[in-house]
């Protein structure tokens, strides 16, 4: 096997590590179209799902293993580059006190509605102006969990490709299709093609709300869920198929909108199943 070139760096001021530390900021994130991802078990999940980062970044005192001499010839192969470097510029980078010993510098992936293929899960999920990238990265952790299609983001979300929403997932980032758009478009691209394909749409509301473990759901099931302290317009919700009402029996008058997605999600699945 052919030598591994890597280039080491070891200055803070390097060009290479202020671009690498810029995209942790969204804007330049969106004007580069790269994203980071952290951690040997996530950058090992988007290789298994033919997904490479364009740069390895490797911390200069680090445990061997397996699954890293693997990465690190797959980038190789594939024309990456390959970085060692010191932990503290790691740290400098990644924007976390305590880095694992490998990053990767992704290309975003096209989030269009044309992009998803809609016959890829019974179950979707859908946010609509999520603002907290815990809560997209835990839904796409969901996604993955329930075999859903992907999820799709409405309206004015947190950024995907953000390095908290992409550590959140757990990987589920590159396992997941995901779709930005607006409700305007979502909707009629939701009702278009072919007659098994539409999906259903269904929220949980208190408005004309069925108790979610006995509605009829029925694939492709679209579960909609609203921003974490506004919840759904009701002009969205008016415009679902069904809506569902979830038991509260404490004080609480809501549950976080990940966990109501993943509470649908998992009862979505045991009906269809």
């Amino acid at each position: 096997m052919p030598a591994i070139e890597r280039r080491e760096i070891t200055g803070f001021s390097n060009p290479t590590v202020k671009y690498l530390r810029s995209l942790r900021d969204k804007k330049h994130r969106k004007r580069e179209r790269k994203f980071l991802a952290e951690g040997l078990r996530l950058l090992t999940d988007a290789r298994e799902c033919g997904k490479l980062p364009e740069t390895l970044i490797m911390a200069d005192k680090r445990d061997p293993h397996q699954l890293l001499d693997e990465l690190e010839h797959a980038v190789a192969q594939n024309g990456g580059e390959i970085i060692v470097t010191p932990a503290e510029i790691l740290t400098k980078i990644t924007g976390k006190d305590n880095p694992q010993a490998v990053a990767g510098v992704f290309t975003e992936f096209d989030t269009s509605l044309t992009s998803l293929d809609r016959t890829a899960g019974s179950i979707w999920m859908v946010a609509q102006a999520l603002r907290d990238p815990g809560n997209l990265g835990t839904m796409l952790r969901t996604c993955d969990a329930v075999g859903a299609g992907g999820l799709i983001l409405i309206d004015d979300c947190a950024d995907p490709f953000s390095v908290e929403a992409v550590r959140a997932s757990m990987g589920a980032v590159f396992t997941q299709q995901i779709g930005q758009t607006s409700w305007d478009d979502f909707l009629p691209w939701l009702r278009s093609g072919p007659e098994n394909q539409r999906g259903q749409l269904i929220a949980a509301s208190l408005r004309n709300a069925v108790d979610y473990r006995d509605a009829p759901y029925a694939a492709p099931c679209f579960i909609l869920v609203g921003n974490e302290s506004r919840g759904l317009p009701e002009a969205y919700e008016n415009a679902c198929d069904l809506r569902v009402t979830m038991p509260m029996k404490g004080r609480a008058d809501s549950l976080n909108a990940a966990v109501a997605g993943a509470v649908l999600a998992y009862e979505v699945l045991a009906s269809l199943d």
